[in-house]
C-alpha cells in the first residue's frame, strides 16, 4: 500500500525532507513507491542565509529564493495555501478547505516573525527579503551618522545573523568612503556573543568587532522604541540610544497553528527526542528552527539551517526504514559549521560538536568566503 508523508514547510529542512525522502524510498519520474506532501504557504523557497548579503547589495532577490514547483520531481507534490488545521494525533493537515491524511509527518514550519515594539515603524526586519532590501536602500543614501543593528529578542534564529550584519555595514561602509563618519553599535540582550557556543568562540567575535571598530553592548534588553531613539534596560537602568538607520531581528515564536495542535512544551516550542527528533506524537516529527533541543542546564541548540539540513536527512532515513519494516538506526548528531561573513570577501566559520561543547572557530580567510557561496550556489543546484 503506498504510503503518504506530509512535510510542513517549504524552507530549508522541508525540502531537504522531502528530497531524501524521495531518494531513499525509490520513487522515480514513472514510479511513485510513496507520495511525499510538501506544504507552504508561498508560491517560492527563500535561501534566508543570503539576506545579510542583500542588506549591503550583494544580492538581488532573484538570486536568493526559487519556485517551490520546481522541487516537484518522483513522488513530491506542494500544496500552496494556509495551513488551517493540524491533527498530529490523526496525522491529518487541513489547507485550502481539503484535509490530508498521512501515515507520517514532518513539521518544519520554522519559527514565525512577530512585530515587536512597533520596531516596524522605525526599522528594518532584515530577516526578511523586503527589509533586508529596504535597509540596502537606504544605506545606499546615507551619508554619515549612527547605524543600529539590534537584537529584539530572545531566542532568535540563524545566531550569527546579527554579527555578520554588523561586519557587512562596515565593509560597505569603508568601500564608500565614509566608515569615520559613521557609528556602528550592535544592541543584544544577550550576555556575550554566541554564548551557545562557548567562551572562546563569544572572545573571538567580540575581538572581531572591536578590530572593526563596531560597538557591541551586552544585556540590553528593548523596552520602547521611537524614531530616531530605543529604550534599553541593563543593569537595571533604563537608557535611551540614538540611530539614523537601524535594522533590527524580529520576535521569533512557535507558529500558532502549531500551538493550538498541541505540539509545543513548555517552552513554547516543539520537544523533541534529541536523537530522533519523534515528537510526542507517534510518527510526528519535527525539525529545525521550530524545536527546543537543550545543550545542558542554560543553552539550547541554536535555529539554524545547518541543523535543519542534518536532522532532516535523519528523519527520512528513520521513516524509509519504518516504512520496510526495519528498525529506524540513525540518531542525528549536531556537527556542523556556521560561516561568519565579515566583509572584504573573507569569512571564518564557527563549528564542531554541540552536544559535546567541542565548538571553535577558524582564522579569517577568502576560502571560508567561497564556502559560503558554494553552498548558497550548491543549494539552488540541488535542490530547484
Amino acid at each position: 500500500m503506498e504510503k503518504t508523508i506530509l512535510v510542513l514547510g517549504g524552507g530549508i529542512g522541508g525540502i531537504r525532507t522531502a528530497r531524501e525522502l524521495n531518494k531513499q524510498i525509490g520513487n522515480d519520474e514513472d514510479v511513485t513507491l510513496a507520495k511525499i506532501l510538501v506544504f507552504d504557504k508561498l508560491q517560492t523557497s527563500l535561501f534566508a542565509p543570503s539576506l545579510t548579503w542583500m542588506m549591503v547589495g550583494k544580492r538581488e532577490m532573484y538570486q536568493i529564493q526559487d519556485d517551490l514547483d520546481k522541487i516537484e520531481v518522483g513522488g513530491i507534490e506542494v500544496v500552496i495555501g494556509d495551513i488551517e488545521a493540524v491533527d498530529p494525533n490523526n496525522l491529518t493537515v487541513t489547507s485550502g478547505g481539503r484535509e490530508y491524511k498521512g501515515d507520517y509527518m514532518v513539521v518544519s514550519l520554522g519559527a514565525a516573525q512577530e512585530d515587536y515594539l512597533k520596531l516596524d515603524e522605525v526599522g528594518f526586519n532584515f530577516y526578511t527579503a523586503e527589509g533586508a532590501s529596504g535597509f540596502h536602500e537606504q544605506l545606499k543614501q546615507f551619508d554619515g551618522g549612527k547605524i543600529a543593528i539590534v537584537v529584539s529578542t530572545l531566542p532568535y534564529k540563524s545566531p550569527v545573523a546579527p554579527y555578520e550584519a554588523a561586519m557587512l555595514v562596515d565593509s560597505y561602509l569603508r568601500e564608500k568612503g565614509i566608515r569615520e563618519k559613521s557609528e556602528i553599535t550592535l544592541f543584544s540582550p544577550e550576555k556575550a556573543p554566541m554564548t551557545f557556543a562557548g567562551e572562546d568562540v563569544s572572545k573571538n567575535v567580540l575581538a572581531l568587532l572591536d578590530s572593526k571598530d563596531i560597538n557591541y553592548k551586552s544585556e540590553h534588553e528593548l523596552v520602547d522604541t521611537g524614531v530616531g531613539a530605543l529604550s534599553f534596560k541593563t543593569n537595571g537602568k533604563k537608557v535611551i540610544e540614538s540611530f539614523d538607520l537601524m535594522a533590527f531581528t524580529p520576535k521569533h515564536v512557535s507558529p500558532q497553528i502549531i500551538q493550538k495542535a498541541g505540539l509545543t512544551g513548555s517552552t513554547d516550542w516543539v520537544d523533541v527526542n534529541e536523537k530522533t527528533l519523534e515528537t510526542k506524537f507517534p510518527k510526528v516529527y519535527a525539525i529545525g528552527d521550530i524545536t527546543n533541543i537543550p545543550l545542558n542546564e542554560h543553552e539550547t541548540l541554536p535555529k539554524a539551517g545547518v541543523f535543519a539540513q542534518y536532522q532532516a536527512a535523519t528523519v527520512a532515513h528513520n521513516i524509509v526504514r519504518d516504512i520496510h519494516g526495519l528498525q529506524p538506526d540513525q540518531e542525528f548528531k549536531p556537527e556542523g559549521k556556521y560561516i561568519l561573513e565579515q566583509g572584504d570577501g573573507k569569512a571564518s566559520s564557527v563549528g564542531g560538536n554541540f552536544y559535546s561543547s567541542e565548538i571553535e572557530i577558524n582564522s579569517t580567510s577568502a576560502i571560508q568566503h567561497w564556502v559560503k557561496i558554494l553552498h548558497e550556489k550548491s543549494w539552488f543546484a540541488k535542490n530547484f
